[in-house]
């Protein structure tokens, strides 16, 4: 049943009967990102600019070495906003290291998101002279630890190439700042990474050299096997890359894959006000950000998607409503992830009512979890944990 926030958006929708608001915020916002050499903290860098520019606004940009202390702020009320990687859908989901009794099912709103033509994968240093994902066989690929997001869209990329684990050397490093440099320092030949990460600047110009290996949408069943580890992405054209020549055609785009980075989400509590300033704010001043960082043209309105795996928060869907933009479609499948997070809730409610031994803590919830999701018919990704380093 559409709830009564839904229904009432839904009437707005209808009769265009919104009316714009000013954007006005506090005087600092705070929110964490991924490591200073990562390209979603060079965005944040050039967005914050803009805040202090148009509205006077510091904004507090705290970085974290992996998935875990990216969120944690969020939690904890020291940051209004994570620019997160997909592991925030991995806390919505209570899966990987949100599967504790530290964290469980976490319920996330979007504001919006950089969807732009840049992609993700493994890079793979240039010196080794290979063609395909699949001559990564036998050759040393860096494992984050406290990290599964990287982690598992890692194993997706080897699964993609019909690899697993076994078929390559892992390289186990403390974060993902240290992965890219065990390539530079030779220590590893391919880790995980957004193309127009900024590091991979100092990657191209070491003796070592990179190499960007594409994902060709019409392997059919390369694809399926990647979503099965990783349901979020999709295939793209990358026309953004850092050195984006450097790829086995040698031209200035390749086949990718990709799904948004950075994610901006928030807790539940964030204020409508705020979160529709934040929206208003991002979306309406792309003009004056839009050369600040490296890949900013996935902040543009057409590039939203309105419709992915979070709920939307009711500010940004004020925003979005707005302007013309919220439909009928897009707040149904809001009103759908509420409910899926009210299944999650009572699924991890369930599981706390039992007695489980510490070393099948992570498998059992996964058990319970999964059948709460399929009891309401929904779907169920991620039904196992990642392999231990």
């Amino acid at each position: 049943m559409r709830s009564i926030l839904g229904a009432a958006l839904a009437a707005v929708v209808a009769t265009g009967a919104a009316v714009a608001a000013e954007v006005e915020l506090p005087k600092q916002i705070s929110w964490t990102a991924y490591g200073t050499t990562s390209s979603g903290y060079a965005q944040s860098i050039g967005l914050g600019n803009m805040f202090k520019a148009k509205y006077d606004v510091d904004l507090r940009i705290i970085p974290g070495k992996n998935d875990v202390s990216r969120m944690l702020p969020l939690k904890a009320g020291q940051a209004e906003i994570c620019a997160c990687g997909i592991a925030s859908y991995f806390g919505q989901e209570g899966v990987f290291m949100f599967a504790n009794d530290r964290w469980g099912p976490t319920p996330l709103y979007n504001l919006f998101n950089n969807i732009g033509r840049n992609g993700a994968g493994l890079i793979v240093a240039g010196d080794l002279g290979v063609k395909s994902y699949a001559d990564l066989k036998g050759k040393r690929v860096t494992w984050v630890k406290g990290s599964p997001a990287l982690n598992l869209n890692s194993t997706a990329v080897l699964a993609f190439a019909g690899l697993t684990w076994d078929d390559v050397d892992k390289v186990v490093v403390p974060g993902w700042g240290q992965s890219m440099q065990a390539i530079i320092d030779g220590q590893a030949d391919s880790a995980y990474g957004s193309t127009i990460s900024s590091v991979y600047n100092q990657i191209a110009a070491s003796p070592r050299g990179l190499i960007h290996l594409p994902f060709p949408a019409a392997d059919k069943e390369a694809w399926q096997r990647a979503n099965a580890i990783a349901p979020h992405w999709y295939p793209i054209e990358v026309t953004n890359a850092v050195n984006i020549e450097a790829n086995p055609t040698g031209g200035k785009s390749f086949e990718g894959a990709g799904y948004p980075y950075p994610i901006f989400v928030s807790m539940p509590n964030l204020s409508a006000d705020t979160a529709y300033s934040l929206t208003k704010a991002i979306i309406e001043n792309y003009e004056t950000y839009k050369d600040s960082g490296p890949g900013m043209d996935g902040y543009q309105l057409q590039n939203q998607n309105l419709s992915w795996i979070f709920p939307y928060h009711p500010g940004s869907i004020k925003y979005f409503t707005e302007i013309g933009k919220w439909t009928a479609e897009n707040q149904a499948n809001t009103d759908a992830l509420h409910q899926r997070n009210k299944v999650l809730a009572a699924a991890w409610k369930d599981f706390k009512s039992m007695e489980v031994a510490e070393n099948e803590y992570e498998v059992k919830w996964l058990e319970v979890r999964a059948k709460h999701l399929s009891d309401a018919g929904m779907p169920v990704p991620f039904k196992q944990p990642l392999p231990a380093e």
